[in-house]
């Protein structure tokens, strides 16, 4: 991974990650059934790095071009708070998240792959990459993850604003500890 010299004091105000979708929770690739039917697939850790952030207070949400009902389906399994699809001008999905969460720019993440999301993604206080994001993107980045998107790049930035805000520790303890409850964290991932 790589990072600005102010990644992690940006990182320390992240109340809000939002993901776009292909490209960035999945690899960008579209699996078309015979039906015309779309397929997408998830990486499991990304998923238990988001549950890991909410289980420390930190909201997430999705902007996305398309529209997919399977994009729904693990935005609800996830329990992601805003899901705005079929926005391909994120900026006005990016205001109401704004209102909605009563937050600023600087206490937003976006987690970006491509062209599309530059207009929201030079708004924000922190910036990610995936590994496999475009130039344009990585050039504006403060944290590019080392893997790419859909394969583990989300588990890197959620893990890396979660030891920036000194949470870290604790979830590792909540898993080595003879006391685990089951309940620990939602294990929809």
């Amino acid at each position: 991974m790589k990072f600005s010299s102010d990644a992690i004091d940006r990182a320390k105000r992240v109340k809000l990650i939002i993901f776009d979708v292909d490209g960035v929770l999945t690899d960008g690739s579209l699996n078309i059934g015979a039906n015309g039917e779309i397929f997408k697939a998830f990486h499991c850790r990304d998923g238990f790095g988001i549950t890991l952030a909410h289980s420390c207070g930190i909201k997430t949400a999705i902007i996305t071009g398309r529209t997919s009902e399977i994009v729904s389906t693990r935005a609800a399994e996830l329990k992601i708070s805003a899901v705005f699809q079929g926005n391909l001008n994120k900026r006005g999905a990016y205001k109401k998240i704004k209102e909605q969460f009563g937050l600023t720019d600087d206490e937003i993440c976006y987690v970006a792959d491509d062209l599309v999301d530059l207009p929201v993604f030079v708004q924000v206080g922190f910036r990610a990459a995936v590994g496999d994001a475009s130039p344009e993107v990585i050039e504006r980045a403060h944290f590019v993850a080392e893997n790419f998107g859909g394969r583990g790049a989300v588990r890197e930035v959620t893990e890396f604003i979660l030891k920036a805000q000194g949470f870290w520790q604790a979830i590792i303890e909540r898993y080595i500890s003879p006391d685990l409850k089951d309940d620990v964290t939602n294990l929809n991932q």
